[in-house]
């Protein structure tokens, strides 16, 4: 085989079946989904499928007048569609890297520009954070997690995970920030003096105050919001 030809190439980026289940990462970056039923996923992250799949986008209502309301303050940032069928789905998000957990009657908070896709068995829920005299643009919006199975998220670049301690507090950039362990209510702090040591926008004296037992995720990596971008 020559090197660099085409059967070179197809050969070390084809396609493989793993057999490690529902949720199985074909590259750190692309989210193979082996179907057999229904699966949520953020709406748009659809790149290729194979079978016999038929792609719904979510309701209004269906999930009741509460949801549709947060959904309306969240300016559809979490927009998600079901996939239904039998077959391979290969769901990516800008080329975000991907991280797989299996829930065990666990819950977890996901910034909601990075929930890519979950098992139906999940309950979900639109958490609004609380704004901070409006210098989050738009505030900041959430998915709480609970119950057991798959979930995937996305970060830029490598995740680091942080412990949260009763005695030792986190506090993060909210734009860096990916997720949090269930019991966690982070509160908003505002620095001053930080905001005005880098001299960037007022998004940046802004942080989030993680305080309790658990754990926090960010990315290296700040991620910029479509409110942010119309300030």
């Amino acid at each position: 085989m020559s090197r660099y030809s085409i059967e070179e190439f197809v050969n070390q980026t084809k396609q493989q079946d793993k057999g490690e289940g529902l949720f199985e990462l074909e590259t750190p970056r692309m989210l193979e989904i082996n179907l057999n039923g229904q699966v949520w996923a953020k709406a748009g992250a659809m790149v290729s499928y194979r079978g016999s799949i038929k792609f719904e986008r979510e309701g209004v209502f269906e999930h009741g007048i509460g949801k549709m309301f947060k959904k309306a303050l969240t300016g559809e940032g979490t927009s998600l569609m079901k996939a239904n069928g039998t077959g391979k789905l290969y769901v990516a998000d800008q080329g975000k890297k991907i991280s797989i957990l299996n829930l065990r009657n666990e819950s977890i908070f996901v910034n909601g520009n990075d929930l890519l896709a979950f098992e139906p068995s999940i309950q979900w829920d639109i958490k609004l954070l609380k704004r901070v005299a409006g210098m989050l643009a738009g505030g900041l919006f959430n998915v709480r997690l609970e119950g057991s199975g798959m979930i995937a998220i996305t970060s830029h670049y490598e995740p680091l995970t942080l412990l949260v301690t009763s005695d030792n507090p986190v506090y993060t950039d909210p734009n860096a920030t990916v997720a949090w362990s269930g019991n966690l209510e982070p509160e908003f702090v505002t620095d001053v003096s930080l905001k005005t040591f880098l001299g960037r926008g007022s998004g940046e004296s802004i942080q989030m105050k993680f305080s309790g037992n658990g754990f926090v995720v960010v990315q290296p990596y700040e991620e910029v919001y479509i409110g942010e971008l119309q300030k």
